[in-house]
């Protein structure tokens, strides 16, 4: 019954057309609004919870049983709003290619337009005729990436990682992949239609690489550390010295923010300085469009501090979850006393909740193992959040089916990485 409300009225929903209130989960608009009203149901429930409100008589007078059976019950609705998430995501994805094609041929609009305007008492020129040749031959390619990958986001597919979030390295690296194609294209063409020897030989030179050593060193850089980056984030998620859990969708913040959403000064830096690099090379590509665009050294070693800060970056990101001390949980007025079968435990350290883990179906992942029994710690909620588990804290009650003596209790986060093990004494 959790779940089925959770989910909104799927049933009743399918029924309906596919605009206005729709939550049938079969077209695009569909999903989106039933993930919104299942989010927005998942947190009224929450906050009555937290306000003591909705618990049922039979749980009603004993602490731990109430807090057991909402636990539950929003682990269940957690579910399915993850459902509805990914669902979400999936359509969005799926409708991102068509997107990705118009702002594609809208670039090449704006560039016809910009060149008729400018061509206005200079007028029309070779460089303007080869500059749209190769505008549409890049449009052309791109459109054909576009379909063959338009369930997975048309063009954006390939900046897309592997924990569903839009890729600062690849993106920057795809950025200057896709200008530097288009002024050797672009070259192509004047080379194409040039008539004179002369002309010619002046199109071949401008691909010499003393012209365009800067921009051809930065392409390289870029492109290696888009390689790079992958290489590191993947041995670190496998030597657990990193915490990755998957998002529901790519969102263009990703770009600027870790994880967690929280604004990231290594990516700002390194999108920021690789924008304004890339703005000038256009700009120089556009006033000597016979060469390749010549960076000036100045600002190519900035953007080259610009991706060893965001590698550093990277390689200083994460770190292990870190189990510092586990005592028993004391209630006010409660005697002081050993650790007992039965009494709540904290256990305190940093890590145990990963970046992007925040949501309750991630939080009611995480698990404490105590000696052989593995506890589920219980979500507890309160008004717009959780009180547990947290970051740097978790609460868990001791089983009955944990053996008195010496036992060993380990965390194992949303995103399945251990902690240490800490050593503690249960009695009697």
């Amino acid at each position: 019954m959790a779940v089925q409300e959770a989910r909104g009225g799927t049933g009743a929903g399918a029924g309906r057309l596919h605009e206005g209130g729709c939550t049938c989960g079969d077209c695009p608009h569909g999903a989106r609004e039933g993930h919104r009203r299942a989010v927005a149901a998942f947190l009224r429930r929450r906050d009555e919870f937290a306000a003591g409100q909705g618990l049922p008589a039979a749980v009603a007078h004993s602490a731990s049983a109430s807090r057991q059976w909402v636990s539950e019950e929003l682990t269940q609705r957690a579910e399915a709003v993850a459902e509805r998430g990914r669902a979400e995501g999936e359509a969005w994805l799926a409708g991102l290619w068509l997107r990705t094609v118009c702002v594609v041929w809208g670039a090449v609009v704006a560039l016809l337009l910009g060149e008729a305007l400018t061509a206005v008492g200079a007028g029309w020129t070779g460089a303007r005729s080869g500059a749209l040749l190769a505008a549409l031959v890049v449009a052309g390619a791109l459109t054909a990436a576009c379909r063959l990958h338009r369930a997975r986001g048309g063009i954006l597919a390939p900046v897309i990682g592997e924990d569903n979030r839009m890729s600062t390295s690849r993106t920057v690296a795809a950025s200057w992949v896709l200008f530097v194609g288009y002024a050797v294209l672009l070259l192509a063409a004047r080379l194409a239609g040039a008539s004179g020897h002369a002309e010619r030989d002046a199109l071949i030179s401008g691909l010499d690489l003393a012209r365009g050593a800067g921009t051809v060193t930065v392409l390289a850089v870029v492109c290696g550390i888009a390689v790079l980056v992958r290489r590191v984030v993947g041995l670190r998620v496998l030597s657990q010295r990193l915490q990755k859990v998957p998002a529901h969708r790519p969102r263009a913040a990703d770009l600027l923010t870790d994880d967690s959403g929280r604004g990231a000064f290594t990516d700002i830096q390194y999108v920021a300085v690789s924008a304004v690099a890339l703005l000038f090379t256009a700009v120089r590509l556009a006033r000597r469009p016979d060469q390749l665009p010549d960076l000036p050294w100045g600002l190519g070693v900035i953007v080259l501090i610009s991706a060893a800060t965001y590698l550093a970056g990277k390689y200083a990101e994460g770190g292990r979850p870190v189990i510092l001390s586990v005592v028993r949980a004391r209630e006010p007025g409660d005697l002081d006393g050993p650790i007992r079968t039965g009494d709540d435990i904290e256990i305190r350290g940093t890590g145990f909740v990963p970046p992007g883990a925040q949501g309750a179906d991630r939080l009611s992942r995480t698990v404490v193992r105590i000696g052989a029994v593995d506890v589920h710690v219980p979500l507890v909620p309160v008004t717009g959040g959780f009180r547990n588990p947290a970051d740097t804290v978790l609460t868990v009650p001791v089983p009955a089916d944990v053996e008195p003596g010496t036992v060993e209790i380990q965390v194992i986060t949303a995103a399945g990485v251990a902690t240490n093990r800490c050593i503690v004494q249960i009695t009697e």
